[in-house]
């Protein structure tokens, strides 16, 4: 006889119960299970209006920022996004906070029983992920919102946040990554994501590869969507950075906000800033609105995203990074070199097994002066070793250390920062998972 599982009485509890189900990066596309449990529930996921965010790069930065305008702009906002850096409780935020500890269980312990009838009826019971997103709907229905963001999880089309359809249709750059399930190649990759394009839709592009861009096109003449291109060249009209961030002037259709000032780093945060600001004056112009600059600015300055070059510690600066594709990394490497001076830069890195590591160590050349490679706790993490062999053969073994416990090789670097006659900082990357961990290391002062 099989004794059931207790019901989770806490946010713990449900937290392990999820992960009990698929995890993430196990995958069979299919947006039936989720239209289940979506039906089962009264469909939640249309009761507000979605503006949907995919792509491969800047996604979770740009949703943030999206949220921020709404907010400032007097909109009470639901956002969703993943994965999560320290608790699961900060995929679904509302009014600015991550959901509470009680009301997660709550809305968990009503889902369950639909979660059981759509595990039991189907031959793959639901994922992590599929709960999850649908607990997000739920509590989004429930909350009295006028807008939810809505982060892809992976692709889009066939992605479980898919069931709601957007308004808004967010496209930030595609590059390659997760190349296993969503195509070998960017026109591929950008077929997929193009799925989140819906008929009547507003669709917001970011700047794309050569290849990607007419596939977003096609898809969205095909269904008669409306496109309305966001790309930082032709939206960003000024830009000055500095070691704190930088200021921009930004082109959106009602004119140019200026003088604004973003406290992150990179040119690849000034697109998704404008990304941003576009695709919130979308939204709102269908509800006869718009944002005056001031507005604008009090939002862009009290911006943050944990985890996407995240200065975390001064004197000397370390910064932590959750770049996991090589165009991640290659744009936050160039951020860090847009800094004057240059400082010294460590690198510790611990990157999954199933990523282009050696395309993200390629793109520290000429920015990672060392590097100390470690590991994270993740099952799928590349073990120390071989991400060694990898540093070395690609940066230099005389660059590479190994210090296979992170919070040494967190100490190991600060020490080497300390020692540096002259600029220098830590940069920790190489995935979510590296980023949360060494974030709550740092948090608990390496306790």
């Amino acid at each position: 006889m099989t004794v059931p599982s207790p019901r989770p009485q806490s946010a713990p509890d449900v937290e392990r119960a999820l992960l009990r189900r698929w995890p993430e990066s196990r995958l069979e596309p299919s947006l039936e299970r989720m239209r289940a449990v979506m039906r089962a529930v009264g469909d939640p996921q249309d009761e507000v209006p979605v503006i949907h965010v995919t792509g491969t790069n800047g996604k979770t930065s740009t949703a943030r920022i999206i949220d921020d305008l709404l907010r400032a702009g007097g909109l009470r906002v639901g956002r969703y996004t993943s994965p999560h850096l320290q608790s699961v409780r900060e995929r679904i935020v509302l009014a600015g906070r991550p959901i509470d500890a009680g009301r997660f269980v709550d809305v968990h312990r009503r889902l369950e029983p639909a979660f059981g009838d759509v595990d039991g009826s189907s031959t793959t019971p639901l994922s992590f992920f599929e709960a999850i997103t649908a607990m997000a709907f739920q509590a989004f229905a429930e909350d009295g919102l006028d807008v939810v963001v809505l982060e892809v999880g992976m692709g889009g089309a066939w992605d479980a946040t898919n069931v709601a359809d957007g308004r808004v249709a967010v496209v930030t750059p595609i590059s390659l990554d997760h190349t296993e399930h969503l195509g070998p190649d960017e026109a591929a990759i950008a077929a997929e994501k193009a799925g989140i394009i819906k008929p009547g839709a507003v669709a917001v592009l970011a700047e794309q590869p050569a290849a990607a861009m007419p596939v977003l096109l096609e898809r969205a003449a095909s269904i008669g969507a409306t496109v309305v291109h966001a790309g930082v060249d032709e939206r960003v009209v000024r830009r000055t950075p500095d070691p704190d961030g930088q200021e921009l002037d930004v082109r959106v259709q009602q004119g140019v906000h200026r003088g604004l000032r973003l406290p992150l780093l990179g040119r690849h945060q000034a697109g998704n800033t404008a990304v941003a600001l576009v695709a919130a004056e979308a939204f709102l112009s269908s509800r006869g609105q718009q944002l005056d600059t001031g507005t604008v600015r009090a939002a862009l300055a009290a911006v943050r995203s944990p985890g996407r070059l995240e200065r975390v510690r001064t004197a000397p600066h370390v910064w932590v990074d959750a770049s996991h594709n090589p165009a991640g990394m290659a744009v936050t490497a160039a951020a860090v070199r847009e800094l004057s001076p240059p400082p010294h830069l460590i690198v510790v890195i611990a990157a999954l097994a199933d990523k282009d590591v050696r395309g993200m160590l390629r793109a520290l050349r000429g920015t990672a002066a060392e590097v100390i490679v470690t590991e994270n706790t993740s099952p799928r993490g590349m073990a120390a070793e071989d991400l060694g062999r990898l540093a070395a053969e690609e940066l230099g073994p005389d660059r590479v250390v190994v210090e296979r416990a992170l919070p040494r090789a967190l100490a190991r670097a600060g020490e080497r920062a300390v020692d540096h006659d002259g600029p220098a900082a830590v940069l920790v990357t190489g995935s979510v998972v590296t980023a949360g961990e060494a974030r709550s290391l740092l948090d608990e002062g390496l306790r």
